[in-house]
Formats: structure tokens, sequence, C-alpha cells
């Protein structure tokens, strides 16, 4: 079962079959938590968006809003 993790982030969701339950983006495999190292590292929104294509810009955002 697919959650949003919250109202507030409803592009931030947690599924406990998905990456052990961690949070992810749009119930994809990509947890919030790996986003927020790639932007860590220095990538750029564009660099993260080439590399990974099912990503939407609202979605790194969506990362960047949960974690804070």
């Amino acid at each position: 079962m697919e959650t949003a993790a919250s109202s507030a982030h409803p592009r931030i969701t947690i599924n406990p079959n998905i990456c052990h339950g961690q949070p992810t983006v749009r119930g994809l495999r990509y947890p919030v938590q790996n986003v927020l190292e790639y932007l860590a590292s220095g990538m750029t929104e564009a660099e993260i968006l080439a590399d990974y294509p099912d990503l939407e810009v609202e979605d790194l955002r969506a990362c960047k809003a949960y974690a804070a």
C-alpha cells in the first residue's frame, strides 16, 4: 500500500514494498535520500534530470521541501 508521506508532499511516497519503506519519489525506486545526496554532491538539477529521465524538476524540488 503506497501512501503520500504527507499531504504537504504528495510527490513523496512511502510503500513498505519499495526500497524497504524509505520515502521515494512518486513510488518510483528513487529514494529521497539519494536525490538529496546527488544535490549535496554538487550535481545540478539539469544533470540529475539528464541521468534519471523518469524524474521531473518538481520531484527534485519536492525532495528538498520534504527534507526541510
